[in-house]
């Protein structure tokens, strides 16, 4: 009769490892325990402010901390939408962040194709020369951006030497145009091209079709992973843009979302709850974006950065 504690091979007798299992059953157990705490721990500031967006403002700040209060209110989010025109500033935030969303679209796929299946002579120079520029803070570039929007001719009142007037500062083009074709949405794009076969662009530059009629009808339906997860990504960047409206736009009837949480804080002071129901309002868009566009998000990610 075979000893179960050992197995024949042909070499000859082993032990088999019995502790192996249990060794890995710990590590999965101590995996996702590590895990579940980190998550808890990054989750805790959201979860504190839509508790204080329907506190009252007597339990905001009471010690110990009330993680759970069934005295809840509205209050807040009525102030919110009242105290300054909200409403107002969702649908400025939102115009500014879709047109920033079609013009990263349309333009960093046109130019991401360009870089990944033409061939031309400064390709791979002016490819690193946008590279480089991805490592160039953004807020290096602020100040030469303003003096071009300002004194951009035959626009906003300049003459055709760009003075006498405010330019494009003070308007939406203004914000839109300066990232309508971001370095980032022209890269991205390109590694997705350099994944799809060249195939089917020489089989219909056979049959005669345009370049551009080769991008928009073959390539550009197959790249919908990437342009959904590009979509998020630029969508989010001009929802939350602050700095850049903050400078450009000085017409409160233009003022996006983001200006307008700060109107909560004056005189050194914070009201909180407004300002936290606010914030929540805020955030909704990008969340039901990505809850709509998950699927394809995951997918862009997994496939965007596999060719070089």
């Amino acid at each position: 009769m075979t000893n179960p504690e050992t197995i024949k091979t042909g070499i000859g007798t082993r032990r088999p490892q019995i502790g192996v299992p249990m060794q890995k059953r710990l590590a999965n157990v101590l995996f996702y325990t590590v895990g579940g705490i980190i998550a808890v721990i990054m989750f805790l500031p959201f979860y504190w402010s839509v508790m204080t967006s329907f506190k009252h403002d007597d339990d905001m700040f009471t010690l110990p901390i009330k993680w759970f209060t069934t005295n809840l209110t509205f209050e807040h989010y009525y102030n919110a939408f009242t105290t300054v025109p909200f409403g107002l500033y969702f649908w400025n935030s939102f115009i500014l962040a879709a047109a920033g969303v079609l013009c990263n679209l349309f333009f960093g796929s046109l130019s991401g194709y360009a870089f990944a299946k033409l061939k031309f002579r400064m390709n791979q120079p002016f490819f690193r020369i946008l590279l480089v520029s991805m490592m160039v803070p953004g807020i290096v570039t602020m100040i030469p951006s303003v003096y071009v929007l300002r004194h951009i001719p035959l626009f906003g009142g300049n003459d055709l030497f760009g003075s006498g007037g405010h330019g494009l500062m003070n308007s939406f083009w203004g914000i839109i145009l300066p990232g309508a074709s971001g370095t980032f949405a022209v890269f991205f794009m390109r590694q997705f091209f350099l994944t799809l076969p060249n195939d089917m662009m020489e089989t219909a530059r056979i049959e005669g079709c345009g370049e551009f009629k080769i991008f928009w009808r073959i390539y550009l339906p197959l790249t919908k992973p990437a342009l959904a997860t590009l979509g998020i990504f630029t969508f989010q960047a001009g929802w939350n843009g602050f700095l850049w409206p903050m400078i450009v736009l000085n017409d409160p009837a233009k003022a996006t979302i983001q200006m307008g949480l700060q109107a909560f804080s004056y005189n050194y002071q914070t009201d909180y709850g407004p300002m936290m129901a606010g914030a929540l309002v805020a955030i909704l868009p990008i969340l039901l974006l990505f809850l709509l566009l998950q699927r394809y998000f995951i997918q862009g990610i997994a496939f965007s950065g596999i060719k070089g």
